[in-house]
């Protein structure tokens, strides 16, 4: 009788098994330790190693922030910061902002610098806002700024301090916040907008002052190109464009102007004892255009000038809603007025 050999394959993989695998475990693990301590090391650790001003935008995920800090050159790994911050449970705590980074920061400093450490603040200034309103938001948000130096600075150029929403460092000057503003209209108010003015028979100071009177007085994108058809074609005709933000700015003007430290409302509502003040902004007793603009537009005002919609009307109001009404003759106009305000 044959008698069937043992198997010993069978008991031979199970104690290469029991001995492999934990070892294969103790490799990766090892190597896993060597990879972390490499990559939460600094990039570089020489201290001559500069600083670099790294940005996060606004709504920016961790995994792009993490992606540029690697291109950047100021961390070995976007997979070991993520993992990091994973493990402290700072996903959600990344600050939109500037960081000064060394690369010889470890990743942990790197990480608790995104979390603590930003510079600048983002401050919004809304369309329609004079420069005195931007220069009371500016005191009020950055350290030791000084209004009086700002608005000397803006003297000259309302209408192109652009309303936008701005990173700024919280000791910022006001030299550098007003060019900041200023280069940003410069690059809104392009060259297709500039060919396009003087292709109207209109100046680049003129859009402007016409785009301010349309930002205070249509508050919806819809109407203003419809209104500012209306003002350019009571300027042609040689009528007085009897606009009540006009007085408004001059009533702040007068009102308002040693109270920059204080809530003085620049945009009071005027009455009709206010249609007779002496102002060159009056424009119930001056026409054409007021000397300068009264604010500081936005895009779509700006556009509506220089593109404006034609139309069979001469009259316009705005009532408590928000909401434009029309009228071709003073007689309809007056009857929107009883209806509406």
């Amino acid at each position: 009788m044959t008698r069937k050999p043992k198997n010993i394959e069978g008991p031979f993989l199970k104690k290469f098994s029991l001995f492999f695998i934990p070892l294969v475990l103790l490799v990766v693990l090892a190597a896993f330790f060597l990879w972390w301590r490499w990559a939460t090391s600094p990039f570089d650790s020489s201290s001559t190693a500069g600083s670099k001003t790294f940005v996060i935008k606004k709504g920016e995920s961790l995994s792009s922030v993490a992606f540029r800090l690697q291109q950047e050159k100021l961390i070995h790994s976007s997979v070991a910061l993520k993992l990091l911050m994973m493990k402290d449970n700072l996903e959600e705590k990344t600050q939109a902002g500037s960081f000064q980074l060394k690369p010889s920061l470890s990743l942990k400093e790197v990480a608790e610098f995104l979390t603590h450490g930003t510079q600048d603040i983002w401050l919004t200034f809304p369309e329609g806002w004079r420069q005195e309103e931007y220069a009371r938001r500016l005191s009020s948000n950055l350290e030791n700024f000084d209004q009086e130096e700002f608005l000397d600075l803006a003297a000259d150029y309302e209408g192109e301090l652009f309303p936008d929403t701005y990173l700024v460092a919280r000791e910022a000057s006001p030299s550098a916040v007003f060019q900041l503003l200023h280069n940003n209209f410069q690059k809104k108010f392009s060259s297709d907008l500039v060919q396009a003015a003087a292709k109207a028979g209109l100046s680049q100071k003129e859009v402007l002052i016409l785009a301010s009177l349309v930002e205070r007085e249509a508050r919806h994108d819809d109407d203003r190109p419809m209104v500012a058809g209306i003002m350019l074609k009571r300027l042609k005709a040689d009528w007085p464009l009897q606009i009540d933000a006009t007085l408004q700015y001059a009533l702040g003007s007068l009102k308002c102007s040693s109270s920059l430290k204080t809530d003085c409302d620049w945009w009071t509502v005027p009455t009709a004892a206010d249609k007779k003040i002496a102002s060159p902004f009056n424009t119930y007793l001056n026409q054409g255009l007021p000397p300068a603009p009264i604010c500081n537009p936005g895009l779509s005002s700006i556009k509506s000038v220089v593109y404006p919609q034609d139309s069979e009307y001469w009259f316009y109001l705005t009532d408590s809603k928000g909401n434009m009404h029309y009228g071709r003759t003073v007689e309809e106009h007056n009857a929107n007025i009883q209806k509406y305000l």
